[in-house]
């Protein structure tokens, strides 16, 4: 949950370093086995998943100054050859106290595919964990594959599938739940105010979809961003039939939460915030198939735990919040697209109904009332909504373009309108779940084609690229580790990933490649070459994440770092050390023995900011489904290698 609220009160253990990576700590030493003061520490910092072949490389060296002065640095391969050798770069910053200078090493000419790893000479010593080189497709698409994985692992409903940390069938009495009016809740979304929910009379099946991060919500907003970047993803990688199952898997739970006769977007199933008569899904911690053994009746405090409430976006046939109208319109639209050319009849009823919720959109939202994302709102707080409506409107004309549907040329003219709005806004972000601009762009310039409408051509739309860029190149060239995003505030890693699948779009589209260095940095900051010297992405590199918020990992997984793991499961990473001050628990989690000692990270804190791998870190470690497909939308653009 991106919120610096609780809402994901999610622990989890994902269990698994192998006993090798268990023996060694962070700076490449036994653990207790480093005598030296922590003055004298060096730490090198890699992409551990690997550097693609042709791209600029860069790994980074933090320590003393006199350490670092006169250091050298040599590569070496999988059998200890020496390949390549030279002197560290220059002073990019100072990181903390005990790491106060920070340097490069300059990769860029090693470009034979292998396994490497850097050791120091000269000054300081010291050995990088391993990393490869290779081609685009070849380091990616095994991401691609895991972040699937993590997808997954996430099914509700009874098409769960066999895997390290299979669950069973779970929530079936979704499929025939009661609809609630609005929740009300007091300012800050922390408390329910309402004594009891109130049922509106109405039943819907809202079985399947995926568990929204830890915990086992469902929303609607984080699942049509999820399901959108898996759908444009599946354009450069149509082969890969895991990915799209998984998009189709979404995809149909979207259209459950869509009540075409009745014109009703439904907006979120189960509920997260109670009070002592509503009990919630975030005051217990189990395995989601526990929730349907529960022997409950209307009026137990349980009761909204096993029969989960299901709220409406707005009341049947009323004007839908314009982001939530805007992105779903956006998916049905993709939808209608993937269809076209072997099932024209299918994609025309997706493309109907995306015009259908796309025509219910508020057009001009109250601006003193928040967007309507969840409930509490504060769980995913957002802004902008002109950017969802920008990404609706050029979904659906290029659908219909594709299907030679008249409407063409008013829903382009309806995206520029809105692009040409969120250009004018004081709410411009970057790719994120709250921020689908970059997405909207892309399409809107094929759409335009050339041409302008209302004012807004490509040119317009590719400057906004090119600023959501500048901002992360502006504040990597301040940054020691040259990190492009906020390192000190929620969402860190899917900034960082959305910056990398932004300049992958912008190349595909204009064929500009400026910012492939910046890219490839990202990527790198993200998976291993950071201060924390761990890649962010569970399974990725050879240190991740183990004791990841998440029941289903914390519970089904090993706590003894040898067991099943929540492969392919992206976290937030490093948050403000003031967010951490209280960690989570319950009775019924499981104490996670699998990562280094909490301490172990602590020498590597800065700049204000602090990441703490613990089950109880929500801050820092819980997964989420917006997390996972930034970074597999940012991979597969990758894997495509057009534009670089």
């Amino acid at each position: 949950m991106n919120s610096s609220l609780t809402p994901r009160l999610l622990v989890g253990t994902a269990a698994g370093l192998g006993a090798l990576l268990l023996a060694v700590n962070l700076h490449g030493l036994p653990f207790g086995g480093d005598t030296r003061p922590a003055s004298t520490k060096v730490a090198i910092r890699v992409d551990q998943v690997g550097y693609v072949r042709g791209e600029a490389k860069q790994a980074y060296v933090m320590g003393p100054k006199a350490a670092l002065a006169g250091a050298r640095f040599e590569v070496v391969d999988a059998k200890d050859k020496v390949v390549t050798a030279g002197r560290l770069g220059a002073v990019t910053g100072r990181w903390n106290a005990k790491y106060p200078s920070v340097r490069t090493a300059d990769l860029s000419a090693l470009d034979t595919p292998g396994t490497y790893r850097i050791v120091l000479t000269g000054t300081a010593a010291g050995r990088s964990p391993a990393f490869r080189i290779a081609d685009a497709d070849e380091l990616m698409t095994p991401l691609v594959r895991d972040n699937v994985r993590f997808l997954q692992a996430q099914r509700d409903g009874p098409d769960v599938l066999p895997g390290a940390l299979q669950h069973g069938p779970s929530h079936l009495a979704d499929e025939d739940a009661t609809v609630y009016a609005d929740p009300e809740y007091d300012e800050e979304g922390a408390e329910l105010l309402d004594e009891q929910l109130t049922p509106t009379g109405d039943q819907v099946d809202v079985s399947g979809g995926w568990f929204d991060a830890g915990d086992f919500l469902k929303f609607t907003g984080t699942t049509s961003y999820a399901v959108a970047e898996l759908l444009l993803a599946e354009r450069d990688l149509p082969d890969m039939t895991e990915l799209s199952a998984e998009a189709s898997h979404g995809l149909d739970w979207l259209d459950r939460m869509w009540d075409e006769d009745h014109e009703t977007l439904y907006a979120q199933v189960g509920i997260g915030v109670g009070n002592d008569a509503v009990r919630t899904d975030h005051d217990v911690w189990r395995l989601p198939e526990a929730d349907d053994r529960l022997d409950v009746s209307p009026g137990d405090p349980d009761y909204t735990i096993k029969h989960r409430p299901v709220f409406r976006a707005a009341d049947p046939g009323e004007a839908i919040s314009p982001n939530l109208a805007g992105r779903v319109a956006a998916v049905f639209a993709l939808a209608a697209r993937r269809a076209a050319d072997t099932d024209p009849k299918e994609a025309q009823a997706w493309l109907d109904k995306a015009a259908a919720v796309y025509d219910l959109a508020d057009p001009e939202p109250d601006p003193d009332e928040p967007l309507l994302t969840a409930f509490p709102d504060a769980f995913y707080p957002e802004d902008s909504w002109q950017d969802d409506m920008e990404f609706g409107g050029a979904e659906l004309a290029l659908a219909a373009r594709e299907l030679g549907d008249d409407r063409e040329g008013d829903w382009a003219d309806a995206a520029a309108g809105w692009a040409g709005a969120y250009l004018d806004s004081d709410v411009q972000g970057t790719l994120g779940v709250a921020d689908v601009s970059a997405l909207a762009h892309a399409d809107l310039a094929t759409v335009l084609n050339g041409t302008r409408a209302n004012g807004i051509g490509a040119e317009e739309l590719y400057e906004d690229l090119r600023r959501q860029l500048e901002d992360g190149v502006a504040r990597a060239g301040h940054d020691p580790f040259r990190a492009g995003a906020v390192y000190d505030d929620f969402d860190a890693v899917p900034h960082t990933f959305g910056l990398v699948a932004t300049a992958r779009l912008y190349a595909k589209a204009t064929g500009d490649a400026r910012y492939a260095a910046f890219a490839g940095r990202q990527r790198g900051w993200a998976l291993g070459a950071n201060p924390w010297g761990t890649s962010f992405m569970i399974g990725a590199g050879e240190v991740y994440p183990h004791c990841p918020e998440h029941q289903l990992a914390n519970l089904r997984g090993s706590d003894d770092g040898k067991g099943a793991i929540l492969r392919g499961a992206v976290v937030n990473g490093p948050n403000a050390a003031s967010k951490l001050e209280e960690l989570n628990g319950f009775p019924t989690m499981k104490k996670c023995t699998a990562a280094p000692p909490s301490g172990a990270w602590t020498d590597f804190d800065g700049r204000g900011s602090r990441y703490v791998d613990d089950v109880g870190a929500w801050q820092t470690v819980e997964p989420a489904l917006d997390f996972t497909t930034t970074a597999l939308l940012a991979f597969a653009l990758t894997a495509d290698g057009e534009g670089s």
